[in-house]
């Protein structure tokens, strides 16, 4: 398999998990504020804002491990 295309798969792979997990852990942290007089707390804006900053990251994840494995085979081999 090319280089760049292992570095893609394992950067959207990275990308993925960490989304996945910023997710899980906002949505954690929204149902901790829950009260009992509101049992279905919404996300505030911070933390939509917190999955779209992780998400936004991951976009440059693929491509950049893509280059770096890329460069790696190319100088180091």
């Amino acid at each position: 398999m090319h280089p760049a295309l292992t570095g893609l798969l394992l950067g959207l792979g990275i990308g993925v998990a960490l989304v996945l997990a910023e997710y899980y852990f906002v949505k954690k942290a929204v149902a901790q504020r829950a009260t009992p007089s509101n049992p279905h707390p919404k996300f505030e804006p911070s933390d939509k804002m917190r999955v779209r900053s992780v998400f936004t990251f991951s976009l440059f994840l693929p491509p950049g491990f893509a280059l770096g494995a890329w460069l790696l085979d190319r100088f180091l081999s």
